[in-house]
Formats: structure tokens, C-alpha cells, sequence
């Protein structure tokens, strides 16, 4: 480290606390059985000069408890004393937490501290995280997303038409259901009304293995789909490569890689054409940033995965254009769990920012559902 980096470590502000909160939301459109609520660990950094910076930490479905414990009682009186330097922050904790796990809890209870002092850098900055990054885009496209596999085919359809009706040039729908069969009716259907020249994307969460996935592909690569997302169990890089290799379909990963070591060797096996790294899972801004140089180099697409308004802000500051998911009704704003103004704005299938300052995330104590 050079002298003048040296120094700035050592007269940055000091974290003097951490503090979190727990709140779980039902979803406004269950995503099914296993999952209809989301859960939000709220984070608030302190400083030693009174500064504060706020973020958030989140998960679906498994271990909010976990994350919040994990917070709360290893990495609270850790990251104590530390200068409040992002990426400072970041490289120490991971290194201190890989014991539990190189990714996964521990990187999604990481990214609650993260976005908190990205947060209070930009506020101090008197800007946008995106403005404090580098905005490099003024608006980036927005898809229609749904977590639909359990609707029957008319709710399927009436989504798909809502999407149409709000202007959405690019749509995304779940599929692998036990009958193939019903995967082509639904596809079919969804295309139909899409029409020719809006994109189609599908995703199959896991659902196959790789010969089930090539009997997909030979029925429902003939919808001209944009890219097939996660059909395989996200582990198993040797059939991603197989996959790639044969597929007639763009092949889309990542929302269950949480390292920059496993997007590496996905992206070096040529294994996958597009990347999506959920900023939250990853660990936040800060190793978000280092996939997203990453997958540039090597010439893959990005396209982040869930949370809109945290995902907006980030995309902005991408050299390449990209698309931004937005699952029907399950922003925080819709969710009811922010406190003031959404920091993005959702328009034309457009986002764009609000000019909130920092982050831009206030939670509620009382959320409105």
C-alpha cells in the first residue's frame, strides 16, 4: 500500500457500531409455498465522528435469523474500530469469516456492512452511491419478472398481458413443471401474447439435470428465447459446460454463485454466456464491482439478479447497457417497507434515480402491507 493510501486508511473515520433489525413482509404475490414472504435485515453503521451510513442485508426464504445473528455477534465487534472504508472493510471481514463459509450466509450477512458504508460515503459525498460510483448511464431497461411457476396458465397469461400493458419489451417467466408438456402449452402462451419481437426469457431454478434440460431446449428452443437461466443445479460447472457447448439457447447463471472465485471459473470454463450476481448474496457493492470488471474482461454480459432499486442504482454505473428484473409487485416501495422515497423511479420500462442521497434506503418500523 502506498503512503498516500496508507494515510487515508489511517485518518478515516472509525466505525465505533453496528446495529440491525428484522423485518419480514408477506409478499403481495406469494412466490409459491416455499417462499411467501421475504425477509430484510436492516443495518445501520456508526462512526466515531457521528456519521451513519444504512443498508440492508436480505433473504427470501432461508436464515434471516442467521444473517441477523451472524451480524450481531461476529461481525458487530469485529468490524469495530476499523476505518469505514468499503472495500477496506470488506477484504478483512470476508478473510475473518471464511471459516464459517466463503459465500452464502456469511457473504449476505457481509453486504448488510457493505451497502451501509457505501452508503455513508456517497451521503458524505453529498451524492448518489450511482453518482459516487460513476454514473455512466442515465436510464437502463427494466424486465417483467415473476416467480409464476404455480400459476395456473389464464394467471400466467393475464401476467404476461399486464407486462405487454406496461410497456415491458422483455419479459421472464419460470418453467419445469413434471410434464414438459405443460412447459410448451405455457410458453406458447406467454410468446403468443408477447408477439414476435419482444423478448422472452426462461427460468428453470434448478429444476433439471443436464439430459432433462436438453429435452427442454429441443421443445422450447423453437419460442426464440433470449437465454435460458439456471436450468442445472448452480454447483455443477461440468454441465453448465457440456450445456453451453451444445445449446441452441444463451445460457444465464449466477444468482446462486457468491464469490468472485465461482463466477471466474464458470466464466474460464466457458460455461456461461450471460452472468447475474445478486448484489445482496455476492456480499454488495464492493465484490459486485470486481464480478462486474470481471465478466467485462472476458466478454460476458451482465444482467443483475432481484431488488430492483438496489440493482438500478448499480446497473447505471455499468459501461455496458443492461437489464434490471423486476419481479410483479415485490419492490420494497410496493412491499410497503420503505420509509420515504424510492431511491429509483420505474417508468416506460425504463429506471432511472430519484436523486436520493447515499443508498437512498429508509426502512419503516411499521411496515404497511
Amino acid at each position: 500500500m502506498g503512503a498516500p493510501a496508507a494515510e487515508a486508511v489511517r485518518t478515516a473515520p472509525r466505525i465505533t457500531g453496528l446495529t440491525t433489525r428484522l423485518i419480514t413482509v408477506p409478499l403481495r404475490r406469494s412466490w409459491g409455498v416455499e417462499a411467501p414472504e421475504n425477509h430484510v435485515i436492516v443495518t445501520e453503521i456508526h462512526t466515531d465522528d457521528g456519521g451513519a451510513g444504512h443498508g440492508f442485508s436480505w433473504t427470501p426464504t432461508i436464515g434471516p435469523q442467521a444473517v441477523k445473528a451472524l451480524l450481531d455477534h461476529d461481525i458487530a465487534p469485529f468490524v469495530a474500530g476499523l476505518p469505514a472504508n468499503p472495500e477496506v472493510v470488506w477484504d478483512a471481514l470476508w478473510k475473518r469469516l471464511h471459516e464459517a463459509g466463503g459465500g452464502g450466509l456469511t457473504t449476505i450477512a457481509m453486504a448488510g456492512v457493505d451497502l451501509a458504508l457505501w452508503d455513508l460515503q456517497a451521503s458524505r459525498a453529498g451524492t448518489s452511491v450511482t453518482g459516487y460510483l460513476g454514473q455512466r448511464q442515465e436510464s437502463a431497461e427494466v424486465y417483467g419478472s415473476g416467480v409464476n411457476l404455480h400459476y395456473t396458465l389464464d394467471e400466467l397469461v393475464a401476467q404476461a398481458e399486464r407486462w405487454v400493458a406496461a410497456g415491458h419489451q422483455a419479459v421472464k417467466i419460470k418453467v419445469g413443471k413434471p410434464d414438459l408438456r405443460e412447459d410448451r402449452e405455457r410458453v406458447a402462451a406467454v410468446r403468443s401474447v408477447l408477439g414476435p419481437d419482444r423478448k422472452l426469457m426462461i427460468d428453470a431454478n434448478q429444476r433439471w439435470d443436464l439430459p432433462a434440460t436438453f429435452r427442454a431446449l429441443d421443445v422450447l428452443s423453437e419460442f426464440g428465447l433470449e437465454w435460458l437461466e439456471e436450468p442445472i443445479r448452480a454447483d455443477d460447472l461440468w454441465a453448465y459446460r457440456r450445456l453451453r457447448k451444445h445449446s441452441p439457447v444463451p445460457i444465464a447463471l449466477g444468482e446462486n454463485l457468491h464469490t468472485v472465485y465461482r463466477f471466474r471459473d464458470f466464466i474460464e470454463a466457458e460455461a456461461v454466456d450471460i452472468i447475474q450476481p445478486n448484489i445482496v448474496r455476492v456480499g454488495g457493492i464492493t465484490p459486485f464491482r470486481r464480478i462486474v470488471e470481471l465478466a467485462r474482461t472476458n466478454s460476458i454480459w451482465v444482467m443483475p439478479h432481484l431488488l430492483p432499486e438496489l440493482s438500478g442504482q448499480l446497473a447505471l454505473t455499468l459501461a455496458e447497457p443492461t437489464m434490471v428484473e423486476d419481479v410483479e409487485e415485490a419492490s420494497f416501495e410496493q412491499l410497503g417497507i420503505l420509509a420515504g422515497p424510492s431511491p429509483v423511479r420505474f417508468s416506460n420500462s425504463r429506471v432511472t434515480l430519484t436523486d436520493q442521497p447515499g443508498l437512498g434506503f429508509r426502512f419503516t418500523d411499521n411496515p404497511q402491507t
